[in-house]
């Protein structure tokens, strides 16, 4: 199992030895963010503005790790949901997230199994890059779909390295998709779809974030 399947292989439902990837994956992730993660999600977890009580979506969830934060903000009285494509990472979160508070389901940001306007809060982090360039547009409307009038979004991708060196070596271990990702089109593409963008920004070591808002009042696109 090279690096490039295994940060990218787990959101093809199909692919083999989908339950030992989950747990692989965790391990690197641990590796990859160099102890920074709880940190890290943490920090897009205080950008999203998630409060008790409120109604919470992660899309692109992987093993739910980023859900189970969350869920300590939105509770007593909230809900986190997970979706990811790949059945393996649903059944990882499920057994290892905080299960009182969270649940998951298999799903893709495109068509999301989820009734209009069911959430206070979208997020997505890491995620948006697998989304196919034509479906992105998609996807956003999807997020803008499900989250009520006044509901908030905040979308965090990848950010690749500005040194050539550094964008090389990127390449060469994950491939294009990340080496060559766009997060200078996030903003665009989110107020494209309707919302209103209140800011955006950079967390160290690589994630560009967004985070918005759907207008109170908008009708579904």
């Amino acid at each position: 199992m090279d690096l490039r399947h295994l940060l990218h292989g787990h959101h093809d439902p199909a692919a083999p030895n989908a339950i030992g990837r989950a747990r692989a994956y965790e391990a690197l992730s641990a590796v990859v963010f160099a102890g920074r993660r709880q940190r890290l999600y943490g920090r897009l977890v205080e950008l999203s503005g998630a409060r008790p009580g409120e109604r919470a979506l992660d899309i692109g969830c992987g093993t739910g790790y980023l859900a189970g934060l969350l869920a300590r903000s939105v509770t007593p009285g909230g809900t986190v949901t997970g979706i990811d494509p790949a059945p393996a990472m649903i059944d990882y979160a499920r057994r290892h997230a905080r299960r009182d508070h969270c649940t998951f389901a298999q799903g893709v940001a495109e068509e999301l199994p989820c009734e209009d306007g069911t959430f206070d809060l979208v997020i997505s982090s890491l995620a948006f890059h697998h989304i196919p360039e034509d479906r992105r547009e998609r996807a956003l409307a999807e997020m803008f779909r499900v989250l009520r009038p006044g509901g908030r979004l905040l979308l965090a991708d990848y950010r690749p390295p500005r040194g050539r060196a550094a964008r090389r070596l990127v390449g060469v271990t994950v491939g294009p998709v990340m080496r060559d990702n766009r997060v200078d089109l996030l903003t665009p593409l989110v107020r494209g779809a309707g919302f209103d963008v209140s800011a955006s920004g950079d967390l160290r070591p690589f994630l560009h974030w967004v985070r918005a808002a759907r207008p109170t009042g908008a009708a579904g696109l």
